[in-house]
């Protein structure tokens, strides 16, 4: 139940605010859509009632709707060009009873309050003009008029964790933070004891478990947040917690308004769990910085926080996590406290380091999804089309979920010449893919208007599209704009947002998760991007250079030597001469041979002063996917660039990505390298490399599910279970360990002598072989050489 105490009433009210959550339900009398947002003065809760449900049919199909159901001419067509009529429903549940009939429904999927907010261009931020009543706690307006506005909130953020009783539903504690708030932090312990103020946070005793819950849930109202977040917070700490209060009938009361939260169970296989906390989004820490893009070997709060902050959790993976929570919580409890604690202060370290908040509000204000959901790309496009498309009078089809088309061919990936090379440029397509969408005219709209019309521009797989009334072109127009200027203001995280919403449209476009998807469009992008590429490196070896690897969006050149008259010219200033030739021959080739402008733009990225390109393992031919480079920064500091090789390969051993790492710097320096070959062999031998031989992997499902074939990271968690007396279950978590002369043994119980020959062969011989071919030898060529001597 909602809070019904009245403080006062303004009649004539404007509220500015940031969306946070939003809900709808069938009623009596119609549709009820729900929306929190947060304001300038706190937070606020608009409802719209007597909503309807709406879709569209062909006008020539006999529809049998429900009493209360109407049906209404209006003047709009399919993209097939077919008249269609409006069917509105009074509840949702009739509109979904007519799905899946004889007469096919178009747009019956778009939800309620999705279609409510994007038809009026509502993104994130509002401006609500109406009744506003203040109830305890927030604003309420009901019916107000809405229209879309540039918000930038400013979000309260609590980080929550919880500890447990491994594999039990005993909660131990719980903790939150407020980020950027230091001391406003709480830990409850399940214990006896007064309330004591701790380093940075208080810590609260409760006698039971529904102490715990009755006691945070209290504080975490008083705090008020608008965002609630953690490392797992919805799989993990917000479903425990709903299943504790659930069977110790406590109200889940994490969100406003007196409403209960909720987390939902995996709609299908493989699915995530979702949350729903009236009036607080939820940001997981893992969703959200994946989102980003960033990329890291583990995904687990010790890992990302060692590489972000440098720093990590009070008990490490060595450790066995279960039984020092369970031995905290018998013996020491105020550092069980400081333990869960620290969790929650990482989150919000991360969050800040990465802006990862600034992000999802970037996120939300430009694609119209909730703040807090991660995924969505189609949902986004819809959001950002649909009401486009019905100001052109169209309107769409349903979602098809049939099966995957083939869609067209991804990327071009080019032969690469092996070697090491001296002076390797890499010249880009700045955003290929939106620049090619936008200078083709690539468009579910255009290409419907394109059928039959003379003048369209062609694609590929019989595609033909329009050069006037489309609308991704232009959209991608408003959105570059955007970045750049984000760029110019130095606005990291809406550049980032726009460049990955710019991105995905190509992906959208390709899937059948996709209203438009249409193997025309996506052909005629990746197709498009092939002929790109291939005729660009035409043209750089018609100006005298060599290309000896591309990928999809990316070549890179061998400069060949420098012309009499630019004998002096410096690198960077030949990279910046050949850029601009190549982008006014493009200019000039897409009028001459499509009458259209250009939109493609080629930058000059990266100096290699050396590079290089090794062969495939065990063959002659150059790799894909894998090289490295020296590279110089404006400091005058030189710094190694790897992509692919051992080095920068989490499934290899820190052995083997150090070792290649400073042998391909001892390579590109012109340093010796042998002896330091020779050196980490015999170090090795002797032991002083022990603690570089730890394999880190990760075991998917419980280690006894293994029957047939047993890795040696499942075999070396059988002994980590062995030894510690009880039955492991290590389904997505990871394993450390070395090869030792009796097989793979867990760091935490290791037993025999590492193996040394097997890091000799499968470790060091590969990653210096990835190197030492190009340069016409090999691993054991050096090292055979050596022992000749003697």
């Amino acid at each position: 139940m909602v809070h019904e105490r009245l403080r006062y009433t303004d009649p004539m009210a404007t509220r500015r605010g940031f969306l946070l959550t939003r809900s709808w339900r069938d009623t009596p009398t119609g549709i009820e859509i729900v929306l929190w947002a947060a304001s300038e003065d706190g937070a606020l809760r608009l409802v719209i009632d007597s909503q309807e449900a709406v879709c569209f049919v062909e006008r020539s199909a006999r529809v049998a709707l429900p009493p209360d159901a109407r049906r209404r001419e209006l003047p709009l067509v399919g993209l097939d060009g077919v008249p269609v009529d409006g069917l509105y429903f009074r509840r949702r549940r009739d509109l979904e009873a007519l799905r899946g009939g004889a007469h096919p429904l178009r747009e019956s999927d778009v939800r309620p309050v999705e279609r409510f907010l994007m038809e009026r261009f509502v993104r994130a931020g509002f401006e609500a003009e109406g009744e506003s009543v203040e109830r305890e706690g927030y604003r309420e307006m009901r019916n107000p008029r809405i229209r879309a506005a540039e918000i930038v909130p400013a979000l309260r953020v609590v980080s929550l964790d919880i500890e447990t009783r491994g594999g039990s539903d005993e909660l131990y504690s719980v903790a939150g933070a407020v980020a950027q708030r230091a001391g406003e932090a709480v830990v409850f312990v399940v214990g006896s004891g007064e309330p004591q103020r701790r380093d940075g946070y208080t810590l609260h005793y409760a006698v039971d478990q529904r102490g715990v819950l009755e006691g945070f849930m209290a504080w975490l109202r008083d705090v008020d947040p608008d965002v609630l977040s953690g490392w797992s917070v919805v799989n993990f700490d917000l479903h425990f917690l709903e299943r504790r209060c659930r069977a110790l009938g406590v109200p889940f009361l994490i969100g406003r308004g007196d409403e209960e939260a909720s987390v939902l169970q995996p709609s299908y296989p493989g699915s995530p769990r979702v949350a729903r906390v009236p009036g607080r989004a939820v940001l997981d820490g893992i969703d959200s910085i994946k989102a980003t893009f960033r990329t890291f070997d583990s995904y687990s709060l010790e890992n990302v926080a060692k590489e972000l902050l440098g720093t990590g959790k009070l008990i490490t993976g060595d450790q066995d996590k279960v039984e020092e929570i369970d031995r905290l919580f018998a013996t020491d409890k105020p550092r069980l406290a400081d333990y869960n604690l620290r969790d929650c202060t990482l989150v919000n370290e991360i969050l800040a380091t990465a802006s990862l908040v600034e992000f999802a509000v970037r996120r939300a204000s430009l694609t119209g999804l909730s703040l807090e959901r991660s995924g969505g790309a189609a949902s986004a496009f819809d959001n950002l089309y649909l009401p486009r498309l019905h100001r052109r009078g169209r309107v769409a089809p349903d979602i098809d979920r049939g099966e995957e088309s083939a869609g067209g061919p991804g990327g071009h990936v080019m032969d690469s010449e092996p070697g090491l090379f001296r002076d390797v440029l890499v010249i880009d397509f700045k955003s290929l893919y939106p620049s090619i969408i936008r200078t083709f005219r690539i468009d579910p709209l255009g290409l419907a208007l394109g059928e039959g019309d003379g003048t369209a521009i062609e694609g590929f797989m019989g595609a033909r599209f329009a050069r006037e009334g489309h609308i991704l072109p232009g959209l991608i127009a408003e959105l570059s704009a955007a970045r750049e200027l984000a760029r110019r203001e130095r606005d990291a995280p809406l550049s980032q947002a726009i460049k990955i919403i710019m991105n995905s449209f190509y992906g959208v476009l390709g899937t059948s998760a996709c209203r438009f998807h249409d193997e025309r469009l996506v052909s005629s992008i990746t197709r498009r991007g092939h002929e790109i590429i291939t005729e660009t490196r035409a043209l750089v070896e018609a100006l005298g250079h060599r290309v000896i690897y591309g990928d999809t969006d990316s070549l890179f050149v061998l400069l060949g030597a420098p012309p009499e008259a630019d004998a002096r010219a410096s690198v960077a200033e030949r990279g910046t001469a050949l850029v601009a030739a190549l982008n006014a021959s493009w200019r000039r080739t897409l009028r001459e041979r499509h009458d259209l402008d250009s939109h493609l733009e080629i930058e000059y990225e990266t100096h290699y002063e050396r590079f290089l390109m090794p062969t495939v393992r065990g063959g002659a031919s150059g790799s894909k996917k894998r090289y490295a480079g020296l590279v110089r920064d404006a400091d005058g500091e030189t710094r190694l660039i790897v992509k692919g090789l051992e080095a920068v390969r989490s499934d290899w051993t820190p052995l083997a990505r150090d070792f290649q790492h400073e042998l391909l710097r001892r390579v590109f320096l012109d340093l010796p390298w042998e002896p330091f070959v020779h050196e980490t062999v015999q170090r090795l031998r002797v032991g002083e490399l022990d603690a570089a031989l730890v394999y880190r992997k990760r075991i998917r499902r419980d280690a006894s599910d293994y029957l047939r074939s047993v890795p040696p990271h499942v075999q070396a968690a059988r002994k980590l279970a062995h030894a510690r007396g009880s039955r492991a279950r290590l389904s997505s978590g990871w394993i450390r360990y070395v090869m030792t002369r009796n097989g793979p043994e867990p760091v935490q119980a290791l037993e025999s002598p590492p193996d040394h020959d097997h890091y000799l062969e499968r470790q060091l011989a590969p990653a210096a072989d990835g190197v030492l071919h190009v340069l016409g030898t090999s691993f054991a060529d050096v090292i055979d050489a050596q022992l000749r001597m003697f």
